[in-house]
């Protein structure tokens, strides 16, 4: 078996479980598929990749050679956030990158079948490593779409927008490890946007230029193209806290040991040992830039969650659980 064998493996492990969430998106526009317990799903193994589709969505991610993943945690607002980002270096991520709505053509690559005649849009936000689609089916549309290309959506007197929101059509948000379709409605202006798959484009993130959040700790050079979510130990996927759970914490960690990056790994293996020995924060010298912050923070908030309570932890609660402006949560991080 090969490493890339390995991965696809543990991707389709992942694919097969209801629990696990997905993304496809760079900073400020994401799409998002998650799927319920018990719902109906068609799952393929197809030879360009694998993927699971229900009436609301579907994911598909597809082999490359480049393909990492890297797992990494991050706090929040009282708690954290787990996930393993699909990764390429940065010469090998870059999609179109066109920057005007444009024509792509039919969906030959469409998820299900009925949908491989739909005529695909390039939104043209000229983000790195995603194309952000739509793909419409009636003719109307894609003609009134047509007299659009060649500039950008947002564009003083472009009618896109507003065929977009009257068509509401699928959406396809494409990287060179994958896609995502969200069938879903989009909601309209203010309103909340459904459970379950669905996308999200936030054009005052998208003129930021970064390809992920801030929070996210990644190696230089290597972008995220998607994003898996496994199951957390303290809430579902709509948010919804639960007791602590054991399993799904134990879970995430041996992910981390396997894919996280070594350093922080060995970091927060060494909090978590000096914490539950009973030595003080005084005790264990630390590096002091915003990454080892944050492993320090996720680390401690995870003692306290799994009822791990020491003589020390109080101790280093005081001293670096205390929140920092520098360390606010990111906009998109917290989408999930």
């Amino acid at each position: 078996m090969t490493a890339g064998d390995d991965v696809m493996d543990f991707l389709a492990g992942q694919l097969a479980d209801t629990g696990t969430g997905w993304s496809v998106g760079t900073f400020g526009a994401i799409a998002e598929f998650t799927r319920d317990a018990g719902e109906d799903a068609d799952r393929a193994t197809e030879g360009h990749g694998i993927s699971v589709v229900t009436s609301r969505g579907g994911i598909r991610i597809t082999p490359h050679p480049q393909l990492r993943p890297i797992a990494s945690e991050s706090p929040t607002t009282g708690s954290w956030n787990h996930r393993v980002a699909l990764c390429l270096p940065q010469d090998s991520c870059a999609m179109s990158r066109r920057t005007v709505l444009a024509e792509v053509g039919p969906d030959r690559a469409a998820l299900r079948d009925r949908d491989r005649d739909g005529i695909l849009f390039d939104l043209g936000l000229g983000t790195l490593q995603i194309d952000v689609c739509i793909r419409i089916a009636d003719a109307d549309a894609v003609a009134d779409l047509r007299r659009c290309t060649g500039k950008s959506v947002f564009a003083a007197g472009s009618d896109a927008m507003a065929i977009i929101l009257a068509a509401n059509p699928p959406r396809v948000f494409l990287s060179r490890v994958g896609r995502a379709e969200v069938f879903q409605p989009i909601p309209p202006p203010g309103g909340r946007s459904p459970d379950g798959p669905h996308t999200h484009l936030l054009p005052k993130l998208l003129g930021h230029g970064r390809t992920h959040a801030a929070t996210e700790p990644l190696p230089e050079g290597w972008i995220p193209c998607a994003h898996l979510y496994p199951a957390h130990p303290l809430r579902d996927q709509l948010a919804r806290k639960h007791a602590f759970r054991p399993e799904l914490h134990a879970a995430f960690q041996a992910l981390l040991e396997r894919y996280g990056q070594p350093e922080q790994v060995a970091l927060k293996r060494g909090i978590v040992e000096a914490v539950t020995t009973g030595r003080g924060p005084s005790a264990v010298p630390l590096p002091q830039d915003r990454v080892a912050r944050a492993t320090v923070r996720v680390a401690l908030r995870q003692l306290v969650a799994a009822d791990r309570t020491s003589a020390a932890l109080g101790e280093w609660l005081v001293a670096y659980d205390r929140r920092d402006p520098a360390d606010s949560e990111d906009p998109m991080d917290a989408l999930h």
